[in-house]
């Protein structure tokens, strides 16, 4: 089986396939509808930090079942930040443009710097 690396676009068309198959369960795409995604998308962030809690990184890295219930709850949260995406109608060239800016902000950064002084 070829290897896949998905690319934003195509995550986004996987996420309204999906909402297509389901639109009459979900919530429209109303952009209103797009703060209760990323709710959802943190409760599976706490299912990741429940899964490093509970079974420790070792676990995550050598245990093949634990690895891929890891990658599942991981997938979620991505899922949910594709549908966020799409109900705010942010397009793929659009992420990709405003991603750079702040990867090349950030490669420029003194975060130590920054943070020393940031609650004092």
């Amino acid at each position: 089986m070829k290897k896949k690396d998905l690319k934003i676009s195509e995550l986004k068309q996987m996420q309204l396939k999906l909402y297509e198959l389901n639109k009459e369960k979900w919530n429209d795409m109303d952009p209103n509808h797009a703060k209760d995604h990323i709710l959802y998308m943190i409760e599976e962030i706490g299912e990741c930090i429940s899964i490093i809690k509970k079974k420790k990184i070792d676990n995550i890295m050598n245990d093949e079942h634990i690895r891929n219930r890891f990658i599942e709850e991981m997938s979620d949260v991505l899922m949910y930040y594709i549908e966020v995406l799409n109900r705010l109608n942010v397009s793929a060239e659009e992420f990709t443009s405003i991603y750079m800016q702040k990867y090349n902000t950030n490669l420029n950064r003194d975060y130590e710097k920054e943070n020393k002084n940031k609650y004092v």
